[in-house]
């Protein structure tokens, strides 16, 4: 964050991807568990009110973490599920427990991001396997 506006750290700061590197090592995960690839979403546009609902911590006086809400979660899960697949992120997703108002605040987000008709059709099949059979998606 720079003077109260994000930025995507693309790439990661080169002690970050460091200290991720060692973080992987200790705890056996895959290299690449932290990545800058959602950083993206920053450039493109983040869900309406986003820094309002983050969950700020700081660790130590050089470190500050802003987590993204529950809402925000269910819109990037969403998002995630329609254009790489179900998998990891319907069921981060379903573990969010997504009531059907807050799908659907989620899906016209997903929306502004891919504005394709292919991108809708596909959303409304994953509306419908999470249980939003009648979404009004008109562009």
């Amino acid at each position: 964050m720079s003077d109260g506006a994000l930025t995507p750290a693309k790439p990661l700061p080169t002690d970050i991807r460091e200290t991720s590197e060692r973080v992987a090592a200790d705890f056996g995960l895959a290299a690449d568990w932290l990545n800058s690839g959602p950083g993206e979403l920053v450039t493109w546009g983040l869900p309406a009110g986003f820094l309002s609902r983050a969950q700020t911590r700081h660790y130590g006086p050089r470190l500050t973490v802003h987590f993204a809400s529950r809402l925000d979660q269910i819109h990037f899960k969403l998002y995630a599920m329609v254009d790489q697949g179900a998998g990891r992120h319907e069921a981060d997703l379903r573990t969010l427990n997504p009531s059907r108002d807050e799908l659907l605040v989620a899906a016209k987000w997903t929306m502004t991001h891919d504005p394709s008709e292919g991108f809708r059709e596909q959303l409304i099949l994953a509306l419908e396997y999470l249980g939003v059979a009648d979404a009004d998606l008109e562009p």
